[in-house]
């Protein structure tokens, strides 16, 4: 078994707050451990214990790493790939076995997680969560309002129906617009095959937001640790139903 820590500095090495504020936390109530209420002098197994702060899960696990990688186009979203291609675990410098989480097509880019965090990547990848992705499309044509609300009431694909949180026209210039869809699920080239339903092909696909998590400095190859609070914020996102 690994070395058991006090509450409150497990709480700190997590970086959501000192360990003054920890211990606050844990006079209010506000912590559990294993779903129980803990109480100052408490200690937790970091590995094999779920400590949580108002219901969300702390990330205090050591051995769990999650990163922020603005994946370029042309490098694939798996572990590995039998082919050869580069892939966007190959762009992470860690030495644990991540995984993506979720999908960005091969030739879409932007923002995607790198983890082994199990209960992130649930939480992020199924619809009934709610976390949003957003997107900046480059299409062909300049869609209408009456077709950007299609988006959003409901398209029909050959998989079945989809549809947008929200779909709006950011620009437009030399028969190409700029558009921004929220979406929540994330089938295989969804949005693109969306816009293409109502007439418009895509030209650039980029991913600039996974919930709260945004991030304009990164470039493309580029990626960070991602911060505990982060990490929190995440969890805390979407609605479950």
């Amino acid at each position: 078994m690994a070395e058991r820590i006090r509450i409150q500095k497990a709480i700190a090495n997590a970086g959501l707050m000192s360990r003054r504020k920890a211990e606050e936390a844990v006079e209010l109530g506000r912590v559990h451990l294993d779903g129980k209420t803990t109480r100052l002098g408490d200690r937790v197994d970091v590995e094999n214990q779920i400590l949580t702060l108002d219901g969300v899960p702390l990330p205090v696990n050591p051995e769990i790493e999650t990163h922020l990688l603005y994946k370029p186009v042309g490098v694939i979203s798996t572990a590995s790939d039998p082919g050869g291609r580069k892939t966007v675990v190959d762009l992470i410098p860690s030495e644990k076995r991540l995984y993506p989480v979720g999908r960005l097509d091969a030739d879409s880019e932007g923002l995607i997680l790198i983890s082994n965090d199990g209960d992130l990547t649930n939480r992020i990848t199924h619809p009934r969560y709610g976390i949003t992705k957003k997107y900046l499309v480059l299409v062909d044509g300049v869609p209408s309002t009456s077709k950007l609300k299609r988006l959003v009431s409901g398209v029909e694909l050959e998989d079945g129906a989809a549809q947008a949180l929200s779909a709006r026209l950011m620009d437009s210039s030399d028969g190409r617009a700029l558009v921004e869809m929220v979406m929540v699920e994330g089938r295989n080239r969804e949005v693109r095959r969306m816009l293409a339903s109502i007439g418009h092909e895509t030209v650039r696909l980029v991913r600039t937001a996974i919930g709260p998590i945004i991030d304009q400095d990164l470039q493309p190859g580029e990626s960070r640790v991602l911060l505990a609070t982060e990490v929190r914020d995440l969890l805390e996102s979407g609605n479950p139903t």
